[in-house]
C-alpha cells in the first residue's frame, strides 16, 4: 500500500525541506521564445539542489494554448526557489510576465 501525503511530506521536512508553490503567467505573444528554450528549461528543472516535484505549462481555457507554468519545487529556503527561477531560461528569455513564488503545505495527494 503506498505512502500517505501526510507521510512523505513529513519525510521533506525531516530532510529540511519545505515546498514552495510557483505561479508563472506568459507575456503575450511568448509561444515562440518559450518553445525555443524549452529543451535548456527542461534541463534546468533537473539540476541543482532544488528538486522540482511538479511542473507544467499553464493552459488557456481551450485547453491547448500555454500561458504560463506551475511549479511545486522542494528547497531549504525561498531564496533558493527565487534565485533557481530567475536562472531558468525562460526568465532569461523574458517568457514570464508575472512570478508569485510562495511557501506551500500540500494537505492532499492522491496520485498514488
Amino acid at each position: 500500500m503506498g505512502r500517505s501525503a501526510g507521510s512523505r511530506l513529513l519525510d521533506v521536512w525531516e530532510g529540511l525541506m519545505t515546498l514552495f508553490a510557483v505561479h508563472c503567467l506568459d507575456h503575450a505573444g511568448a509561444l515562440p521564445r518559450r518553445l525555443a528554450n524549452y529543451d535548456a528549461h527542461k534541463a534546468h528543472l533537473a539540476q541543482g539542489d532544488v528538486k522540482t516535484v511538479i511542473s507544467g505549462p499553464l493552459m488557456g481555457e481551450d485547453g491547448e494554448t500555454m500561458i504560463g507554468s506551475l511549479f511545486v519545487f522542494s528547497a531549504e529556503t525561498i531564496d533558493d526557489v527565487r534565485a533557481f527561477n530567475a536562472d531558468d531560461p525562460f526568465n532569461a528569455a523574458n517568457v514570464w510576465q508575472s512570478i508569485s513564488i510562495n511557501p506551500f503545505l500540500m494537505r492532499v495527494d492522491n496520485r498514488n
